[in-house]
């Protein structure tokens, strides 16, 4: 019976795959979601066919991702739970479409409210010594400069980073092509030191780095392939440590910081939309969060009488 499921799954994702055209990085997250919803299901509920999940089946899965988690018994956050709903919402409504199921059991699940924290971002000068570490006479180190100084001159996902392509990179013009979320296009300046480095990187490195499968991705790794996520934070974590910055770092903290500083800098706030691809105005709206609590900051630290 366990085929069922994992049938089901299969259609799904195809479907999400070519009709919807997400990309993997969703289509992992829909992957992971389900998975981990049918191993609950399977040997928690002893359920195996999706025609079975009720809805108080499916909130029964959701008070367990609140009281012990996958691992170590780790509590999911409301955040994730949230995630977790609208991932088996998308799927069984693809079920309820394909007539397997008759009856949907999340369509009355309501999304608890989940409160938005604010990205950890890091100061110019905590920016620049982090940027300073990488020895530029070493072949990888030098690769790794340029990255970094990629990353945060135009303030680019992982993603579109590993994806980078050395035909993307206007030099003359001063900015990149970048295919962002849903594949969409967008043009973003990139400053001339990162400039200067991607240049260093190609004519001294990347030769002696790339092979015959290298195609035309800029940043690979030792092997000539294409760098991934996990090889990105492994090279974000080094230089994070060498520079002795304590704060939770992570491969996004470049492009928080890359737009908390353009709007410290007095930056419109559509024009950062425009440069970090949001689609919704509220999605960048954050980091007038950020900038309202460096003034109330600066206030304080200044202000006679505060």
């Amino acid at each position: 019976m366990k085929e069922d499921l994992d049938l089901h799954k299969k259609l799904f994702i195809n479907y999400l795959t070519v009709e919807r055209s997400l990309s993997e990085n969703t289509l992992y997250s829909y992957r992971s979601d389900i998975d981990r919803f049918y191993k609950y299901l399977t040997e928690i509920k002893n359920i195996f066919s999706v025609e079975d999940v009720s809805e108080n089946i499916v909130n029964d899965f959701l008070k367990y991702l609140k009281t012990s988690g996958d691992k170590n018994h780790e509590r999911y956050s409301d955040k994730s739970v949230s995630r977790f709903i609208s991932s088996l919402r998308s799927f069984f409504k693809y079920l309820e479409s394909e007539d397997v199921i008759s009856i949907n059991p999340v369509s009355d699940l309501e999304t608890p409210r989940t409160s938005r924290t604010l990205p950890e971002v890091l100061s110019i000068e905590e920016t620049e010594l982090l940027l300073s570490k990488p020895d530029v006479n070493d072949r990888l180190e030098l690769r790794d400069k340029a990255l970094l100084e990629t990353m945060y001159a135009s303030g680019l996902r992982v993603s579109e980073t590993s994806n980078l392509e050395t035909g993307n990179i206007f030099f003359e013009e001063g900015y990149l092509r970048i295919i962002g979320k849903g594949s969409k296009e967008r043009i973003v300046p990139i400053g001339d030191i990162a400039l200067k480095f991607i240049v260093k990187y190609m004519n001294e490195s990347r030769p002696a780095i790339k092979n015959s499968k290298s195609g035309n991705i800029l940043f690979l790794n030792y092997r000539g392939g294409k760098l991934s996520r996990m090889g990105i934070l492994n090279i974000l974590n080094k230089y994070v440590n060498l520079s002795g910055i304590k704060k939770n770092v992570h491969p996004h903290t470049l492009r928080h910081s890359f737009a908390t500083h353009l709007l410290k800098g007095g930056a419109d706030i559509r024009v950062i939309q425009e440069m970090l691809g949001h689609s919704d105005i509220s999605t960048t709206q954050i980091y007038t969060h950020i900038d309202r609590d460096y003034l109330i900051e600066v206030h304080r630290s200044f202000h006679p009488r505060s």
